[in-house]
């Protein structure tokens, strides 16, 4: 497994992470702990060093089971987690001001609950789940991730960018106030190369891709009559003919590239590995099957130029989430 540089923040971080909001149990039907445990053990066991969880993954329940895989490893792991916004809204309404989602008591009460829950010491990247640029001059959300790093409870500050909202950090990444942004990034939405990558790159601010298979979209195992279960957040992300149009999108980039669907997985991966702006890829990984799939991809090889162009061409702007 290769690394890379979280930007400034001197940390080294494996080329593919962990994506651990499928095995908190919320929104993602059908995880298991004890398959989840094995995935996750499985995964540092292949190189994976850098670990994404949230406070509001399963309540805590995510975080609960990587703090007790990472505890029990004699290697450095890197986790990052997210505190979500006080007033509840995903994703950040505009008007809404960061003394309502990330006032300086919360970030320490939530930040304080992520280390209970993981049981360790340091949160190596504690990131807001939300983010509005307004936010860069508001409140004392600033004072208050200045403590916790001075206290030694946290190393770095990041931020998860709105669904398909990548200029909505600009100003916070220009500021100088945050180390890394996590974002969607893909071959479908491939918005942060416009603007989010060059100022990351100027300001050596680090950056996490995140859904870089669209959910499964970008398996080529989302077919037309594929069903989810009731409740499970997918069947709303692929209602009425989505699924059909992802099927459809996802066969025209394998015959584009001549490969075949099942191969799409790891192309998808290496394309997003590709853009030097990227610190690390974090695909959600419920099985040891998918860990070794996708870990497989770290290994410091990303896709001929001929390739990269060619999936330029099969840029989708649309949000699913909305």
């Amino acid at each position: 497994m290769e690394r890379r540089r979280l930007g400034r923040t001197g940390l080294e971080v494996s080329e593919v992470g962990y994506g651990a909001w499928g095995i908190g149990g919320s929104g993602w039907l059908g995880a298991k702990d004890d398959e989840s445990l094995q995935a996750l053990e499985r995964a540092l066991d292949l190189g994976v060093n850098l670990i994404d969880t949230a406070l509001g993954y399963g309540d805590g329940h995510s975080e609960e089971l990587v703090g007790q895989v990472v505890r029990g490893r004699a290697e450095t792991v890197r986790v990052a987690t997210k505190i979500p916004p006080k007033n509840g809204l995903w994703p950040a309404r505009k008007g809404t001001r960061a003394e309502e989602t990330f006032p300086a008591e919360h970030v320490r009460a939530c930040t304080e609950t992520s280390l209970r829950n993981l049981g360790l010491d340091t949160i190596d990247v504690q990131q807001f789940h939300v983010w509005d640029d307004d936010w860069v001059d508001q409140g004392d959300w600033q004072e208050a991730i200045d403590a916790l790093k001075q206290e030694g409870k946290i190393r770095c500050f990041g931020v998860s960018i709105n669904d398909h909202e990548p200029a909505n950090a600009l100003r916070l990444v220009r500021s100088g106030l945050v180390d890394s942004v996590q974002v969607i990034f893909n071959v479908f939405d491939q918005s942060p190369e416009d603007e989010l990558f060059p100022a990351c790159r100027e300001h050596d601010v680090g950056v996490l891709a995140r859904v870089p298979l669209d959910e499964g979209g970008l398996t080529g195992r989302i077919t037309p009559d594929t069903t989810f279960p009731e409740g499970d957040f997918r069947a709303r992300y692929f209602r009425d003919d989505r699924k059909a149009e992802v099927f459809e999108r996802a066969q025209a980039i394998a015959d584009d590239l001549g490969i075949e669907l099942d191969e799409l997985p790891a192309v998808a991966l290496r394309y997003i590995l590709s853009s030097d702006a990227v610190s690390s890829v974090i695909p959600g990984m419920r099985s040891v099957r998918n860990v070794e799939r996708n870990v497989a991809v770290g290994d410091g090889r990303g896709l001929p130029s001929e390739q990269v162009e060619r999936l330029h061409a099969h840029r989708w702007v649309r949000n699913f989430y909305a």
